[in-house]
């Protein structure tokens, strides 16, 4: 326990040291949460995730990335939760 304990606390003192640029820069632009982004929130956290980033018009590149990478549980929920907010743009050139 106190091996994880210390593990987890050198990799919080990493991380806390990385300056914020090194980060990708967020691009991102909100919508309006409105009945349709719930069907399209929906729709990609239970049918597929990227349909709801494709119905709301997103580039290519992202819906793909969404595609892909949604399908590990917890970044299904995180891809619905994009497409609720109709969110545009985001991180790593636009892709999340």
């Amino acid at each position: 326990m106190k091996k994880i304990m210390l593990t987890l606390l050198i990799f919080a003192l990493i991380f806390a040291s990385v300056p914020s640029q090194a980060f990708a820069v967020n691009t991102a632009t909100h919508g309006k949460i409105t009945g349709k982004t719930v069907c399209f929130g929906l729709s990609s956290l239970i049918i597929w995730p990227g349909i709801g980033q494709y119905l709301n018009g997103n580039e290519t590149k992202k819906n793909w990335t969404h595609a892909a990478i949604g399908l590990f549980p917890p970044f299904r929920l995180w891809s619905g939760w994009d497409a609720l907010i109709a969110r545009q743009g985001g991180r790593w050139d636009g892709k999340i």
